[in-house]
């Protein structure tokens, strides 16, 4: 039985050179409004197995009749409600994603970076709406799930359609579905008790003739309880709720919860917090912003929704368009307008973009950015709301603009007009909205203006408000004031002598801002947002000149952007990769070189092929993405018979240094190795014979191998499955996989596969449980390894 040896680190030093020591510590242990209707997911399916559903069944017949007669009535109620906001819904996928186990900074790491991943995996993680609970598969059931996805993805249509499906009985493992609505918490009044919060307070609440009754039920059973939290915009919204309650509120919780003393606040974060309703089944949705320790603390599963594909795209139209020609027609015009087509990937936009396609035949030229789509809807509402309400545009405009205002200060993209039809239902318009409110209706200094536009440096220790909202703003201010005169004059009755004159002001602001930005010091985010902000100021009209104020902004864009081009961490959606494809486009005529960093980006497959056709385009040195993406690719510009684009993808690829953080990018590196040894994409086609003929440049040229698996420990099995990958790696100087509980075995495997990579220099490792005389062995194995610990 082997010894334990308390060690920091060994550095295992090959072939006569030996790493400088380094001292290393232990390591610690242990979705939206109805801006998205258009959201989309896969059909229901009762669960399994069969002998679950007949308990629940069993359980059902054991309730009261006054219970059973108010489920019934709360089911009809619901089922009312909300089938007529889903006349246009769509499946669409969501994704399971993992949390950190125990572990380095487990706690601490931002939702959005375990949002990230290779697309290949979200369609191997794929959801169906039934399995969101979990339970037929996984044999156990979630009990705190956080429902994750950015403005219009559909959240909020999602929790519809679960609402909707349980009024169906298709989720039959709970009798009670509440719904809790962020804006609630504007009440601050201690009037409340968890009676009236759930049984007349929730939406969708159906009256109740007995809430006693029905109340002793939900504390008797809380298991066969659903809290459904909607309407929260970020995360930190909910850790707020989560922070300690005091000693005599919580006793006074537990003491009477029925009693009409207590604020929403205090109701909702002791829900959050389980000191009431201890065993319900909670789900939170957001967008996924900012850092939650608490939440992934307690919560033990993340869904994320995943926007819709071409394929959604489609079948939306075809439920949005009931009529052939006219459906026919607007896909014909969505095909036509590329960037349309992406913005669809977005089912708020979507359906805006349905919207404007709707009225596509009176329209001289369809919209081409976000800003040109927001006020072509805005438009169009106008003149619809000016027939029915017989209001001139400009007093409804007016109208208009202080509601988004209010909505904006209310912190909802929502807004109805009291005394008309009129309604505000996408957070996209009531922020474009809000700025044209400012910048046409009030007198707006420049210096006001200018604090609009983005990357501003906030004064010291004071926080700039990063939600999309601002962010949109910023894009719109850039967008706005390089609209034409036509463009306008439609939204305004101002003459153009006074318009013109703020224009020329705010257009030179703007120039002279974004033309001193300095982007090589910007982050990757802000890189991506410049990308935007001029690609509005280029493209807000049909002029394409190289003339306008607004191309200069491009050719500036072009001729500036760094070399090391990386977005590491930032979300590339595909109007994302668009405009990133625009800058890079025009870099060409600039003859500039980038070395495009993708990894981590959350892009998709098609949007990586748009960037790889670059290579035909741009001299672009090398690239790198998920290594997953990247063999599927791969296999699909051999499938399409596209082998110069294959030719490009594979030389110009790249992997080193590679920093390994989760299981799963070792297994796409041995499948990478395996491509090498073979020379083949598969085994069953030759077509890449020649392309491959010197194996996958970037295996080759690998040399520093970091598996920083902190949580995800890869131990002997992963350390084997490396084994068998590394000596194909000629390359490889450094192996770095401490903090992994690689024991006795793992390491031996390491080392003797470490033969084979002969300008191997370094392998380090952290482990309590490697035991004594192990690095004897592993000298005795190959004599030019020498262990030294510290």
């Amino acid at each position: 039985m082997g010894i334990c040896v308390n060690v920091s680190c060994l550095v295992l030093a090959v072939g006569g050179a030996t790493a400088p020591v380094q001292m290393s510590s232990s390591p610690p242990g242990s979705l939206s409004d109805s801006t998205s209707k258009a959201m989309s997911h896969p059909s229901v399916s009762p669960v399994h197995p069969s002998r679950s559903k007949s308990i629940l069944e069993l359980n059902f017949f054991a309730l009261s009749e006054v219970v059973k007669d108010y489920i019934h009535e709360a089911k009809a109620h619901v089922g009312e409600k909300v089938e007529m906001d889903l006349n246009h819904y769509v499946d669409m996928q969501v994704s399971q994603k993992q949390f950190p186990q125990s572990g380095k900074n487990s706690n601490k790491c931002p939702i959005k970076e375990l949002v990230i991943a290779a697309d290949t995996d979200k369609q191997k993680n794929s959801l169906e709406l039934s399995q969101v609970f979990g339970g037929s598969h996984e044999g156990k059931f979630k009990h705190y799930i956080l429902l994750v996805g950015n403005t219009g993805m559909g959240k909020t249509t999602l929790i519809k359609k679960l609402c909707l499906d349980w009024s169906r009985d298709c989720i039959p493992q709970f009798d009670f579905v509440f719904l809790l609505d962020g804006k609630a918490l504007n009440a601050t009044e201690p009037i409340c008790s968890l009676q009236t919060l759930l049984l007349s307070l929730s939406t969708f609440a159906p009256s109740c003739l007995d809430p006693e009754a029905i109340y002793t039920q939900i504390l008797a059973a809380p298991q066969r309880v659903l809290i459904i939290f909607d309407g929260f915009d970020e995360l930190r919204d909910y850790e707020s709720l989560l922070q300690p309650q005091e000693k005599d509120l919580i006793a006074s919780l537990q003491k009477d919860s029925k009693a009409q003393a207590f604020t929403v606040r205090q109701l909702y974060s002791a829900i959050l917090q389980r000191i009431l309703l201890p065993g319900c089944t909670l789900l939170l949705s957001s967008r996924p912003r900012g850092t939650a320790s608490q939440l992934l603390r307690r919560a033990d599963s993340l869904v994320e929704v995943c926007g819709f594909t071409s394929t959604n795209v489609e079948t939306y139209f075809s439920k949005y368009f009931t009529d052939p020609a006219l459906r026919t027609s607007a896909l014909h015009s969505l095909r036509s307008s590329t960037y349309l087509h992406l913005l669809c990937w977005n089912p708020g936009l979507c359906q805006m973009v349905c919207l404007v396609l709707e009225e596509s035949k009176s329209l001289e030229v369809l919209p081409r950015t976000l800003t040109g789509l927001c006020h072509q809807v805005l438009c169009l509402k106008l003149e619809t709301d000016r027939r029915s309400t017989q209001s001139s545009e400009k007093e409804l405009l007016f109208q208009l603009s202080l509601l988004a205002w209010e909505g904006i200060k209310a912190n909802t993209s929502l807004t109805f007009l009291s005394n008309s039809n009129l309604c505000l239902s996408f957070t996209f318009t009531v922020t474009f909205l809000t700025f044209d409110t400012f910048y046409f209706f009030r007198t707006v200094s420049d210096r006001s203006f200018s604090q609009t536009l983005p990357f501003q440096s906030a004064a010291r220790g004071r926080r700039r408000l990063q939600s999309e909202e601002f962010e949109l703003t910023q894009r719109f201010a850039v967008g706005l004031v390089f609209q034409s005169t036509a463009q306008r004059q439609r939204l305004h009755s101002l003459s153009e002598t006074s318009i013109g004159t703020r224009v020329a002001s705010k257009q030179a602001l703007v120039t002279k801002h974004l033309e001193g930005l300095s982007y090589s010091s910007l982050s990757p985010a802000q890189v991506l947002e410049a990308c935007h902000c001029i690609y509005e100021a280029s493209f807000i009209h049909e002029e394409s000149s190289r003339d306008t104020e607004g191309a200069r902004l491009l050719t500036h864009l072009a001729a500036n952007l760094p070399e090391f081009l990386t977005f590491h961490g930032v979300l590339l959606g595909p109007p994302d990769v668009f405009t990133l494809q625009k800058a890079l486009e025009r870099a060409a005529s600039e003859n500039r070189s980038f070395s495009l960093d993708l990894e981590a980006s959350w892009i998709q497959i098609r949007g990586l092929r748009t960037l790889v056709s670059l290579h035909c385009l741009v001299n672009v040195a090398s690239s790198r993405a998920c290594i997953a993406d990247v063999i599927t690719l791969w296999r699909l510009l051999e499938q399409n018979g596209e082998m110069e684009l294959l030719q490009g993808a594979v030389s110009k690829f790249e992997i080193h240094p590679l920093k390994a953080t989760q299981v799963c990018h070792i297994e796409n590196l041995a499948s990478l190795v395996d491509i090498h040894q073979k020379k083949r994409l598969s085994d069953s086609s030759n077509q890449s014979l020649s392309i491959l003929a010197e194996g996958v440049p970037a295996v080759k040229q690998l040399q520093k191998l970091e598996l920083a698996l902190y949580s995800n420990v890869i131990s002997d099995e992963g350390a084997e499955s490396l084994a068998a990958a590394l000596p194909h790696m000629k390359s490889l100087t450094d192996l770095d996989v401490k903090y992994n509980k690689v024991t006795d075995v793992g390491a031996q495997s390491l080392a003797a596969s470490l033969r084979n990579c002969t300008k191997i220099k370094t392998l380090r490792m952290w482990n309590q449980c490697i035991p004594y005389g192990v690095f004897d062995r592993l000298q005795q194995q190959d004599s030019q390894i020498k262990a030294l610990i510290f």
